[in-house]
C-alpha cells in the first residue's frame, strides 16, 4: 500500500507470469451448468474506450490485433447505440466461456444510455441487439424487454470503465448516475469492478514505458479519485492501455489487460455460484 492508499500490484517483471493468466482465461467454464458463458457488462462514460476495451480484451487472448468491436475515436457521443454481446475468441475455431456486453455510454444531462436501462440490464431484460433510446427507456411492452430472463442473460459483472485523461471532469450528475447503477448492483449482489483507460495518454512515463504503469504517482491519484467517487475497493480498481494504433499485440500491455480479466473472471465465478 502506498502513502496515497492506493494498492500497489506487481509488473510483469516482478514475477506476474502472463502464461498462467492466459491458460487460466482460455480453459475456464462456469461450474454452475445453468450459465453457459460468464456475462461481463461494462458501463461508463461517453468515451471511456469500453469498445476498445473489447478488442484489447480478445488481442491480448489471441495474440494478434483484433477489432470486432466498432469504435469511433472522433465522435463527441456514444458511438455505440445498441446492446450488443461480444464472444471472445481463443482461436479460429472455438471462443472463451464468457461474453462482453457493450452499452451506450453514459453523458452528462438527458443525452446518453438512461440508468433505467443499465437497471433492466443487470437483470437480464434487455434482449440483445436492443438499440438504447436515451430520453425513452425499454418497458416491458415494448420490443427487446426479456420478460422471462434466464440466469445466463443477468449479468454476472459489473466493469466501470473510465478514461484516466477525464477522471478529473466527469459531470457531477454522471457521477450520479455511476453511483446509481452501483448501488443497483450491490442490491442484486453483483461484483464490481472499475478499470482506467487510456493511462498512456494520461501519463508521459508510461507512454514511454507501460512496465511503469503502477509506478506512477498521477495514476495512483487518479485511481484514488474513482476509489473515493464510486466506493469502489482499491484492489477492484485496474490500470489498462487499449490497443488502438499498434498492428502488433505487446505482453507488456496485455498483462495488465489479462489480469484484470482474470479478475473479473473470479468474481464472477463466485456470483453464479452462489444463485
Amino acid at each position: 500500500m502506498s502513502r496515497h492508499g492506493v494498492v500497489i500490484r506487481r509488473s510483469r517483471s516482478e514475477g506476474e507470469d502472463q502464461k498462467g493468466i492466459l491458460d487460466f482465461v482460455k480453459s475456464y467454464k462456469p461450474q454452475n451448468n445453468q450459465v453457459g458463458n460468464l456475462r461481463i457488462l461494462l458501463h461508463g462514460p461517453t468515451g471511456a474506450g469500453k469498445s476498445s476495451l473489447i478488442n484489447s480484451v480478445e488481442s491480448a487472448v489471441r495474440g494478434q490485433i483484433c477489432g470486432r468491436s466498432l469504435t469511433d475515436a472522433a465522435s463527441g457521443s456514444s458511438f455505440t447505440k445498441k446492446y450488443k454481446t461480444y464472444k471472445i475468441k481463443k482461436d479460429n475455431q472455438s471462443c472463451c466461456s464468457f461474453v462482453f456486453t457493450d452499452t451506450m455510454g453514459l453523458e452528462s444531462g438527458t443525452g446518453g444510455i438512461h440508468v433505467k436501462d443499465v437497471k433492466l440490464a443487470l437483470r437480464g431484460h434487455v434482449e440483445d441487439g436492443y438499440e438504447f433510446i436515451h430520453d425513452s427507456p425499454l418497458t416491458k411492452e415494448k420490443f427487446g424487454y426479456n420478460s422471462f430472463p434466464s440466469l445466463s442473460d443477468k449479468v454476472h459483472v459489473l466493469v466501470f470503465v473510465v478514461s484516466a485523461n477525464h477522471i478529473k471532469i466527469i459531470a457531477d450528475d454522471v457521477v450520479k448516475k455511476m453511483k446509481d447503477v452501483r448501488q443497483a448492483a450491490s442490491d442484486l449482489g453483483i461484483p464490481q469492478l472499475a478499470i482506467l483507460t487510456k493511462v498512456d495518454e494520461a501519463c508521459p512515463e508510461v507512454k514511454k514505458d507501460v512496465d511503469n504503469m503502477y509506478k506512477s504517482k498521477s495514476l495512483k491519484e487518479k485511481v484514488d479519485i474513482i476509489h473515493k467517487l464510486l466506493g469502489i475497493p482499491l484492489n477492484c480498481i485496474f490500470l489498462v492501455k487499449n490497443y488502438s494504433s499498434e498492428i502488433e499485440t505487446d505482453d507488456k500491455v496485455n498483462v495488465h489487460i489479462l489480469c484484470a480479466l482474470r479478475q473479473m473472471i473470479n468474481f464472477g465465478e463466485d456470483f453464479v455460484n452462489n444463485q
